[in-house]
């Protein structure tokens, strides 16, 4: 099966059509990528119910729930949280790792549809939207907007790095994953849900830290694209690897392929547990599968018409 090489902006906007069904519940084991307005940790007069609970000293009296009170025997109140507004910066890696696929698309053409269908959904709730889109040679920022006209700038400019990739034109610069993560910084001071699209190539102790400090005042979230291809190899004679100008023969036999999966695997492991501490979720996206189905399976429950 050959994998899809690019994608257009045509293709782009038919994806705001499945970019609905998914539940956003603030407590949800993982926090939706598309999720838009959120619920805050702030405890006050909001508009999100949250629970309900016996009085406290130095409760507002006005939270007491009368009927709940009569109803249990003692005073209890309601708490809500706050509902504020959360723009949403996506982030999303168009450089030379991302052109691999072995299957339905290339990890490059994942990377645009996960950030099209998180646009989407963010305007469809009413919150703004933006981002940056990069390469080796070039990076773009949008400035987050509640506009459907930012949104369609954001996805032609990750169209035009997404074909750029198949243009056969390699792209040199000094463009890095942690220099955009320091764009990402400057841009999200706080309050924003930074959405990192990416295969993670090139990450390191600098990435750690500059995702320590994004996470310290937004939410964050690493959807992390892969191949099956890339995950799990099996060396056929004659099989060639080529990457960044370097060519080498892949080895046959299991213990190359063993090796292989453990690798990639550790890796993952590695990445997960570093997030996980920062409490950024890791979100897996393959390439073999369609994109919207895999987002609806991770993020849980299905709202017909939300």
């Amino acid at each position: 099966m050959s994998a899809r090489v690019t994608i257009t902006l045509d293709e782009l906007i038919l994806l705001k059509a499945d970019a609905r069904g998914y539940s956003f519940l603030p407590r949800q084991p993982i926090h939706s990528l598309l999720a838009g307005r959120h619920a805050s940790r702030l405890r006050g007069r909001g508009l999100a119910f949250e629970e309900l609970r016996h009085y406290q000293p130095g409760d507002d009296v006005r939270s007491i729930d009368w009927r709940a009170t009569a109803r249990r025997g003692s005073a209890h109140v309601r708490v809500h949280n706050e509902e504020r507004e959360r723009p949403v910066l996506l982030i999303v890696d168009q450089r030379a790792p991302m052109f691999f696929g072995s299957r339905r698309a290339m990890k490059s053409v994942v990377a645009a549809e996960v950030a099209a269908l998180g646009a989407w959904r963010t305007l469809r709730v009413g919150d703004r939207v933006g981002g940056i889109v990069f390469n080796e040679a070039e990076s773009v920022e949008i400035r987050p907007k509640r506009s459907q006209t930012a949104a369609l700038r954001l996805l032609y400019e990750v169209v035009r790095f997404n074909q750029a990739l198949a243009s056969g034109t390699t792209a040199h610069g000094d463009v890095t994953l942690n220099g955009v993560l320091e764009a990402a910084l400057r841009r999200a001071a706080h309050d924003h849900l930074v959405v990192l699209i990416s295969d993670l190539d090139g990450a390191d102790d600098e990435t750690q830290r500059l995702a320590t400090l994004l996470a310290a005042h937004n939410d964050v979230l690493a959807v992390l694209t892969y191949d099956p291809l890339g995950a799990s190899l099996v060396g056929q004679p004659g099989m060639i690897a080529t990457d960044r100008g370097s060519r080498w023969e892949i080895p046959t036999g299991s213990a190359f392929a063993d090796a292989f999966r453990q690798a990639f695997a550790r890796r993952l492991d590695e990445w997960t547990e570093i997030f996980r501490a920062l409490r950024v979720p890791v979100i897996p996206i393959s390439t073999a599968e369609p994109v919207a189905d895999q987002l609806r399976t991770l993020f849980g429950q299905h709202l017909a018409g939300q």
